[in-house]
């Protein structure tokens, strides 16, 4: 089993704490690592892209001249594609972008990014996040006790409103529910912080794909 720091709110080490090795892989799987990063950026790309067709552009009611006599080439329509102002032909519509990676492989990619963080030593076990106060320079404070002040990822059980509230305003920190864990955020973070009623789902997330 591994063994990772512990440590409470005022920054205290207050010993070791082990984590099954159910989370993690012998040998990170770097392919899989990129196919899950990209996989994850398609999903959340918004494929907002529009151009108009020739049937959606204003105007072109009318046929610009007469179909035979005049020498010019015949015309149905001053909004065609070829002419200007005129419509577009196989121009972007509106679209999704998201596809998705066997339950087995995002598992593998998953722990890949645990066991990467782990031989960096940059997971470390909060013993709990409640605060008296829910206020964003109180959490903010013990962060930089737990020399997390650079991008952190933290993750929960649950994530409460206090939480919420007083975690909303530290643009350097994002946290996240067990159920939500993904590789993305995981590898973009310096710094992973797992609560310690957290673990217990975490173990439990990899023991059903096992």
């Amino acid at each position: 089993m591994a063994e990772v720091n512990l440590y409470n709110v005022k920054g205290e080490n207050l010993g070791k704490v082990q984590l099954t090795d159910d989370i993690f892989v012998d040998k990170v799987n770097q392919v899989l690592l990129h196919e899950a990063v990209v996989m994850h950026l398609a999903n959340r790309h918004r494929g907002l892209a529009c151009t108009k067709t020739k049937g959606e552009v204003k105007g072109g009611g009318a046929k610009p001249w007469r179909q035979k006599g005049t020498g010019r080439a015949r015309a149905g329509s001053n909004r065609s594609p070829i002419w200007r102002h005129g419509g577009v032909t196989f121009g972007p519509k509106p679209r999704s972008y998201k596809y998705s990676m066997p339950y087995k492989k995002k598992r593998i990619a998953l722990k890949g990014a645990l066991t990467s963080k782990l031989k960096d030593k940059k997971i470390i076990v909060l013993e709990s996040i409640e605060v008296v106060e829910p206020k964003t320079r109180i959490f903010s404070k013990i962060l930089e006790r737990l020399n997390a002040k650079e991008k952190s990822l933290l993750v929960v059980k649950n994530i409460t409103e206090n939480l919420r509230r007083f975690s909303h305003n530290i643009p350097t920190l994002k946290v996240l529910e067990v159920s939500l864990l993904n590789t993305y955020d995981i590898m973009s973070c310096d710094k992973l912080i797992i609560t310690r009623d957290a673990l217990e789902p975490l173990e439990n997330l990899f023991k059903k794909s096992n």
